[in-house]
């Protein structure tokens, strides 16, 4: 699977826009968004933030993500990660992943990278660690409905 990333154009926000199957999945990987996604808020947001990446396959779009927090020498936080439904379990996410942190590591030289994922993410859960990340701090947060969810934060220290 002939794999490749660059950075995102709004064009590319267009189509990562409609990435999200329902509310709940979206809360997963924007939660500060609001159901139905647009190109727009993703926009919005994109210009908050830097490295915004989508990882193509076979010239298709099929990821993105972008640093919600940046520090040359420090930390550098990844956050709307999200894969195409289609492609999910083929190892885009794995490539996402390592794509940001090699920039992290090599552009920022940070000294770690870290995510977010809410409890009620299995699969997030289970993703992140055999990628290096391991939980460091638990957030009390509310869902789509306003019950109290966690929100497990996870860093991958550079390896020297």
């Amino acid at each position: 699977m002939p794999l490749s990333h660059r950075a995102a154009t709004t064009d590319d926000l267009h189509r990562v826009a409609c990435f999200a199957l329902n509310p709940q999945e979206l809360f997963y990987w924007f939660p500060k968004a609001s159901w139905p996604l647009t190109a727009g808020q993703l926009i919005a947001t994109a210009a908050t933030r830097t490295e915004s990446t989508v990882v193509e396959l076979d010239g298709r779009v099929v990821a993105h993500a972008n640093f919600l927090r940046w520090a040359q020498g420090g930390d550098c936080a990844i956050g709307q990660v999200v894969v195409e439904p289609t492609t999910r379990g083929q190892g885009v996410g794995r490539y996402l992943i390592e794509t940001m942190c090699t920039t992290a590591f090599t552009r920022y030289a940070a000294r770690s990278v870290s995510v977010a994922c809410f409890s009620g993410n299995t699969a997030g859960l289970l993703f992140y660690p055999p990628l290096g990340f391991v939980p460091q701090a638990i957030e009390a947060r509310r869902d789509l409905h306003g019950a109290p969810t966690a929100l497990i934060h996870l860093r991958r220290l550079r390896a020297d």
